[in-house]
């Protein structure tokens, strides 16, 4: 039985891996905006997505950091900037989302 990992996470099915990457309210509203903008700093991120509270923010994107869909950059400057893009790989879901955007639309009011 072949095995996937991603990041340090091993899974028996490609579906359950891809599931356990974007499980969790606001993971693909994160990878939207990033596939839309090179970069975005944290700030951004807070204000385009509603009702997110800090907490879950900063827990999907460390989440997202370890899985290796996002990298984070820290500039030594005061205060801090830290900025967020897609890596490689987190580049890879931009179809996946962009389907899931098209399936959203047939459910307009």
């Amino acid at each position: 039985m072949e095995k996937y990992k991603l990041g340090d996470k091993v899974f028996d099915c490609p579906v359950g891996l891809a599931s356990n990457a974007i499980n969790g309210k606001w993971k693909l509203q994160i990878l939207n905006l990033l596939s839309q903008e090179e970069c975005m700093r944290y700030g951004n991120l807070k204000r385009r997505i509603e009702d997110v509270s800090e907490k879950m923010l900063i827990q999907h994107l460390r989440e997202l950091e370890q899985d290796g869909l996002i990298e984070r950059k820290l500039y030594p400057e005061v205060p801090p900037r830290v900025e967020y893009a897609l890596t490689e790989v987190g580049r890879q879901i931009i179809p996946v989302i962009v389907a899931l955007k098209q399936w959203g639309q047939l459910f307009r009011i």
